[in-house]
């Protein structure tokens, strides 16, 4: 018996040329709910947003059952023949596995089969690339004589045709649609576009998406229509906080500016100025993606300016320049995304330089600054190679990097007999886990820890530092250094008056902070090495306008002070206010 009428994709499994069936990918208009990490601490982690909810796609099931069950012309073909098969195969298969295809085979083979079991087969292999999510691949009988004892089967896969990208606002329609090519392969698998999708949501900048698949040109050839809405790019915030330690002055003001759009490709521009009576800080850096992965380059230029104005030290002139250059290469290489979790693991590597120079009265002074030259001054090239990995539910956010650095000698770097110098290697770990304990009133508990270890003696630049707002409060910044060190902290954030419709909150946060550093020499080590203390914090936030936050630390361990600030005292504020 020869085949003559069965050319369609198992007949039923594709839509019709002209099927004006939708799927509808995703679709976002407001936040999901999950836990807040818009206040997390100031690390080097990476900055952590909640993961956006996806569009819900209809069962595949649903989807096939809408198809006309016919072949084309409305004519099914009857035969009372009978006939044995003793091979089967399939052709044009890239992505369905053999052990798979060889187990529905298996049913139908040697044995006295008819052309309904061949449309049946034909089924049967089809559900294999529905049910991986290929939704729009399907298997064939094409035109043959199947009493030779060998049947062919053709695999059709589908592909997505066209993406066609509106965006609202100068985003370049090629970022976007570069990422979601990488979800819209050949052939087209749902979850993976899925996938792309609900990772391009992670970026700031998208404010809103809309994505939707149909048929396009043919029944195995759909088009992707997506829009964007850009959110606002420019991002000012004007702030003051008493965070700086004491020694230039602990009350700071400041300006930031950031812009996360600057030429269309979602690129990043910087700029951060911040004054105390005693010191001004430049801090500007560009970022760039460089390809459909989010693999980015960074560079970033800082330079501070200070002057001791603690005590005594005020009428003496003692200042300090510090010059600071970096190049990031950042590049992700696993990023994953299943319905209500994603993650995120990147490697990176920075090139750095710094300088620093001390001086007396204009004068070299390289006894304050343990490992500067004669002319008082502390030059570093460092190579820093570093990971970072990032998991995000509704639930939670954990953050982890490594950081290996590694001073080395060129570009005139300061090289000492003995003592610290520009030679060293250091490793840095640190971890943050926020964990949303009662969503019905978003408590939250935040676990920080972050440790350094170096067998060498390190300059001032790179030590390891233990007091401070975001290290352990209720000492003043700086209190502790040290060539290696351990920080841990916790902290349960319980809003207690909410108004407005939630939009503003009140929330109290008590704290428990410990940290312990050692040195290397004998000479450098300090007579307390730890510090540990216990608190309440207070948090104010207003819309997405206004933030403040009060703490008062209570110190465990006494180490000697001026006690002459509030930060001395245990008491850190900060007002931080955003324009628009």
């Amino acid at each position: 018996m020869i085949l003559t009428a069965v050319t369609l994709l198992t007949a039923s499994k594709l839509p019709a040329q002209g099927n004006t069936k939708q799927i509808l990918l995703a679709q976002t208009n407001d936040p999901a709910p999950g836990v807040d990490t818009d206040s997390l601490p100031a690390s080097p982690l990476p900055d952590e947003r909640q993961t956006p909810t996806p569009g819900t796609l209809p069962p595949v099931e649903d989807f096939l059952d809408s198809l006309p069950n016919q072949l084309p012309g409305g004519e099914t073909p009857e035969s009372n023949e009978r006939f044995k098969v003793k091979k089967f195969k399939l052709e044009g298969n890239t992505v369905l596995e053999q052990a798979a295809v060889d187990s529905i085979f298996r049913k139908y083979r040697d044995r006295q089969i008819g052309f309904a079991d061949l449309l049946e087969l034909e089924t049967d292999l089809t559900k294999l690339y529905t049910a991986k999510g290929y939704v729009n691949s399907g298997v064939v009988l094409p035109i043959q004589n199947v009493t030779t004892g060998t049947v062919v089967f053709q695999s059709i896969e589908g592909i997505v045709e066209t993406i066609n990208v509106q965006v609202d606002g100068r985003l370049k329609e090629s970022y976007v649609r570069s990422r979601l090519a990488r979800g819209a392969g050949q052939p087209l698998n749902i979850g993976e576009l899925q996938e792309a999708l609900q990772l391009l949501q992670l970026n700031p900048l998208i404010e809103n998406l809309n994505a939707e698949l149909s048929v396009g040109g043919s029944r195995d050839r759909w088009t992707l229509d997506v829009a964007v809405n850009q959110g606002n790019p420019f991002k000012p915030l004007l702030f003051v906080n008493n965070n700086r330690t004491p020694s230039v002055g602990s009350f700071q003001r400041g300006l930031e500016l950031n812009h996360n759009n600057v030429l269309g490709y979602a690129d990043q521009l910087s700029f951060v100025y911040k004054n105390t009576d005693g010191s001004n800080d430049f801090d500007t850096s560009y970022r760039i993606p460089v390809n459909s992965l989010d693999g980015t380059v960074g560079l970033r230029y800082r330079f501070v300016d200070s002057k001791i104005i603690e005590g005594n030290f005020e009428d003496v002139d003692i200042e300090s320049q510090t010059d600071e250059l970096e190049l990031t290469l950042r590049q992700p290489i696993l990023r994953q995304a299943d319905g209500d979790s994603t993650q995120e693991l990147a490697l990176g590597l920075e090139l750095s330089r710094q300088t620093n120079e001390v001086t007396l009265e204009d004068q070299p002074f390289p006894d304050l600054s343990p490992g500067a030259d004669e002319n008082g001054e502390t030059k570093i090239s460092a190579v820093r190679f570093f990971q970072d990995w990032t998991r995000r539910t509704r639930k939670d956010v954990l953050a982890a990097r490594s950081q290996l650095s590694a001073g080395v000698d060129v570009f005139d770097a300061t090289v000492n007999n003995n003592g610290p110098d520009g030679k060293f290697v250091a490793w840095r770990g640190q971890v943050q886990w926020l964990r949303q304990l009662k969503s019905s009133s978003n408590i939250n508990l935040l676990l920080r820890s972050d440790i350094q270890l170096s067998t060498d003696d390190l300059v001032s630049l790179e030590r390891f530092s233990l007091g401070g707002v975001e290290s352990v409060r209720g000492y003043r910044q700086d209190a502790l250094l040290g060539d290696s060190g351990i920080l841990t902290s916790a902290e349960v954030r319980i809003p207690f008056y909410r108004w407005s419709n939630n939009q503003n909150s009140l929330t109290a946060v008590p704290f428990v902070d410990f940290g312990t550093t050692w040195s290397n020499s004998d000479d450098r080590s300090q007579e307390e090495d730890t510090v540990a203390s216990l608190g309440l914090g207070l948090r104010l936030d207003l819309l997405d306008t206004l933030n403040a936050r009060l703490d008062y630390g209570i110190p465990l361990i006494e180490v000697q002070d001026n006690d002459d600030t509030l930060q001395e005292q245990g008491i850190y504020f900060s007002l931080e206010y955003f324009p628009f």
